[in-house]
């Protein structure tokens, strides 16, 4: 065998070697994701993938509702809720790795109509009333729809508004019944009204002030099934550094939330 045809040869063999060790180092993640946070976890996913090889599988609900499907046996490996209290408590009742929880993000609550014009820049839509139906996530099992509840509360308005609120699954629904017209407006995450740039994609909106309701402090943490041992499996760890790091605080400062 000449020379040059055997460097050839080796320099093929290597070449698959890398790829099949960079294949057996990739791995998906599992990852249970708050609904508010949609649109920027699907931004980092694809940076993550880029940067990292690994793959996030994601699936977008309320937290109460991923909560009950982990205690369940659901297959999630991490979970990045929209509070504070669900990561905790997984952790307390050893559904999750102990210690493991951070907040990457502080959500933010808006009052949102798909309508320009419809609300304005202090709220009084909510004193008004002049609409039939507000629309507001499970306050049970969402975060921000307890924080809907408690600014309308604080306000003073819930009990003239209470017949008037529609209640979604979670605040993804809550949004679409308010981008479709199915209720004129109602309270969502800052997050979801604007675009990757950072601005409104359309209609009127209220920025609820921050001292109306709970800070929505959002943690994230290891699920059990996403250990080995006592452990991240290597595709978790990466995930949950990578939340930490510059690109992903980026993307979560652009849809408008807290760090």
């Amino acid at each position: 065998m000449s020379r040059p045809l055997f460097r050839s040869l080796a320099l093929i063999a290597a070449l698959v070697l890398s790829l099949a060790a960079s294949a057996a180092r990739a791995d998906e993640v599992q990852v249970a994701v708050a609904a508010n946070f949609t649109a920027p976890m699907q931004k980092i996913a694809a940076l993550f993938a880029q940067d990292t090889g690994h793959k996030a599988v994601l699936a977008f609900g309320s937290t109460g509702k991923f909560y009950a499907q982990i205690k369940n046996g659901a297959p999630f490996e991490v979970l990045l809720a929209a509070d504070d209290e669900t990561p905790a408590r997984l952790e307390q009742e050893g559904a999750a790795l102990a210690g493991s929880h951070f907040t990457y993000a502080v959500g933010k609550l808006v009052l949102w109509s798909a309508q320009p014009g419809v609300v304005d820049a202090a709220g009084e839509v909510l004193r008004r009333g002049n609409f039939t139906h507000l629309a507001i996530a499970n306050p049970k099992l969402a975060p921000y729809g307890a924080a809907g509840i408690a600014a309308m509360q604080a306000l003073g308005v819930y009990d003239a508004l209470a017949p008037k609120i529609v209640q979604a699954e979670n605040i993804g629904q809550a949004y679409q019944f308010i981008a479709s017209g199915n209720a004129q407006l109602g309270f969502v995450a800052y997050a979801q009204v604007l675009d990757e740039q950072g601005q409104l994609k359309g209609g009127s909106m209220w920025l609820v002030p921050a001292k109306l309701y709970r800070p929505i402090r959002q943690d994230a943490v290891v699920l059990t099934k996403g250990t080995a041992g006592s452990q991240p499996k290597p595709a978790v760890a990466a995930l949950m550094q990578y939340l930490r790091g510059d690109k992903a605080r980026a993307v979560i400062q652009t849809y408008g939330y807290g760090l």
